[in-house]
């Protein structure tokens, strides 16, 4: 289910800024779908998780940083995805790749611990499983949002000005 904003809406007078050409806003709770997003997305990234997590490179967070927008305000630790359809989630599809995603990846940090270097993560077992299962996830919610999924992921202060800025 799509939200669409109404022509006459009482916000501002103004249309929302856009995400790849979709409104940012479309969904109720667009924010902590933008944070989701942004979380499977450097999840879903074996080339960004090696020469920015590992490399140390500042701006991105790290894993746990990641895990943390994840489940951070949408409590997906606790209860599933399917629960924020048509708020945070357009479909039961979108729903069901993102709970998959959440629990292979809780899974790798429960074993190896929250405060664990980012090679741990990156050197478990069923990391590949986890990666390919958020990319799953990013690659069916950045279609839904008329985006391409191959695009490098955006910084954690790009994230914040989004967010903040619709």
């Amino acid at each position: 289910m799509t939200v669409q904003a109404s022509e006459n809406s009482s916000r501002r007078g103004r249309r929302s800024s856009t995400m790849g050409g979709m409104p940012v806003n479309d969904m109720p709770w667009w924010r902590w779908r933008s944070n989701v997003r942004s979380a499977l997305h450097m999840l879903s990234d074996p080339g960004f998780q090696r020469d920015v997590w590992l490399a140390g490179v500042d701006g991105y967070g790290d894993v746990t940083d990641a895990v943390y927008r994840l489940v951070e305000d949408t409590w997906l630790d606790h209860w599933s995805a399917e629960k924020y359809v048509g708020t945070i989630f357009r479909d039961a599809q979108e729903a069901a790749l993102v709970d998959t995603a959440v629990l292979r990846v809780l899974r790798i940090m429960h074993q190896v611990g929250p405060d664990a270097p980012v090679a741990a993560y990156l050197e478990h077992e069923a990391w590949p499983e986890a990666v390919r299962a958020a990319r799953e996830a990013h690659v069916r919610l950045a279609a839904g949002d008329g985006e391409d999924p191959d695009t490098a992921p955006r910084s954690l202060d790009v994230l914040q000005i989004m967010t903040r800025s619709a």
